[in-house]
């Protein structure tokens, strides 16, 4: 398995972040959230991946406390929503976010899913964000095979970062069409929800005897086994949330689980890749 990537000017950054959605929301779990985080950094896991959206700046305040003095040691990511994306408005945005985390600068600023505003508007602003020194790149989050398109045909389209779009073993669509495209151009995806969000799909994920069986074998949870399957691909940072110290050392330990040619061979045909174009899942 590849367990570290070239991204964003960082040339070892491990295939597993951290995501914070759902943190900041509540007052009492603070504290587990921020030493998450620093954990996290302990554990090299240098990618911390936020939002405006996550609590309305809640997270982003979690994640800069996380990062007092530790600033340099992370890959920063932030997002801005969609109806904040035009060529000013991207800009008070990422001023906010960045008072929120405490920061000058963000490592990556991603366009949360698209919007009404134009494509060129969007990339006039991330541009000028860049000119100031507030964002080093900028890069997308859920645009499908066509979104992608029309954005790489937009001038200046092709210094996009990454794509931030769902990708755990139940939601495979993206390897039909997605990921092979932004494979073949060398930009990075980045899988949120890895481990499925919570529900049916992920009840079903960790107690199919099978991954169950598998993860028993080897020694580790059938989340890490999760993990391990996602980072397998070229080019696949996977971004789970850890609200503890526990979870987040254990997702960093999915690092060095490598699974087999054999094992990855039973895990196809019980959870099978769609065999035609689906549209891109978000949740």
């Amino acid at each position: 398995m590849r367990n570290t990537i070239n991204f964003a000017g960082f040339d070892t950054l491990p295939v597993i972040g951290q995501g914070t959605w759902y943190m900041g929301e509540t007052a009492s779990q603070r504290a587990a959230e921020v030493a998450a985080l620093q954990a996290g950094l302990d554990c090299g896991l240098r990618l911390i991946d936020t939002a405006e959206m996550y609590a309305e700046g809640g997270a982003e305040e979690v994640v800069g406390e996380a990062l007092r003095g530790r600033r340099e040691q992370a890959l920063l990511v932030s997002k801005v929503y969609p109806w904040n994306a035009g060529e000013v408005d991207a800009i008070d945005a990422c001023e906010r976010s960045l008072r929120r985390l405490q920061t000058d600068y963000l490592d990556l600023y991603l366009l949360h899913w698209r919007g009404n505003i134009p494509l060129e508007e969007t990339l006039r602003a991330m541009e000028r964000l860049q000119q100031q020194g507030k964002i080093r790149h900028w890069g997308v989050s859920n645009f499908d095979t066509e979104d992608l398109a029309e954005l790489w045909d937009e001038p200046g389209g092709n210094h996009c970062a990454t794509n931030q779009v769902l990708y755990h073993l139940a939601s495979r669509g993206i390897e039909s069409a997605l990921l092979p495209a932004c494979q073949q151009r060398g930009m990075p995806v980045m899988a949120y929800c890895p481990l499925a969000q919570a529900g049916r799909l992920r009840e079903s994920l960790f107690s199919d005897p099978l991954l169950t069986q598998i993860a028993q074998q080897k020694g580790i949870s059938v989340a890490q086994l999760l993990l391990a399957w996602v980072v397998r691909q070229q080019g696949v940072i996977a971004i789970p949330k850890a609200s503890s110290v526990a979870h987040v050392q254990e997702n960093a330990a999915a690092l060095e689980v490598k699974l087999t040619d054999e094992e990855l061979a039973r895990i196809d045909r019980a959870w099978p890749a769609p065999q035609h174009r689906v549209p891109l899942d978000i949740v």
